[in-house]
């Protein structure tokens, strides 16, 4: 588990599923810093197929120059056993930037929006996590 005034980060092992909460208005430093806790965080998950929950409802769209930070650590997720990413958000404006993230980082097809922490977690059931 994982906490910083920008994001808290948490894996269950059993169900085989990152949680994540993310808060504010991103720099390069915060996603830098992000990444590598996210790496700490699931590493014990890299060796198998996993999946990840964002809440994104309290992030704030964020400076262009974490685009393709973000889009390179999706990569590395993809790369590393992530199968499926479900995206807890609203703002149209913060979706827009997301989605430009899931181009960066080539993972348009697994991950999914989705409009509340509940939809989420049926959608991780119906996907077997």
């Amino acid at each position: 588990m994982s906490f910083s005034l920008n994001f808290h980060i948490e894996a269950n092992l059993e169900r085989r599923v990152i949680y994540e909460k993310i808060y504010g208005l991103w720099k390069k430093e915060t996603a830098v810093e992000y990444h590598e806790e996210f790496v700490r965080v699931a590493e014990p998950l890299i060796k198998g197929k996993w999946a990840k929950l964002i809440n994104l409802s309290n992030w704030k769209t964020s400076y262009p120059e974490i685009n393709n930070i973000i889009g390179d650590h999706l990569r590395w997720c993809r790369e590393n056993g992530m199968v499926l990413s479900i995206n807890v958000i609203e703002n149209p404006i913060t979706k827009t930037q997301l989605k430009k993230m899931f181009t960066a980082g080539g993972t348009g097809p697994i991950s999914k929006l989705v409009r509340s922490q509940d939809d989420g977690e049926k959608l991780l059931s119906q996907n077997g996590f």
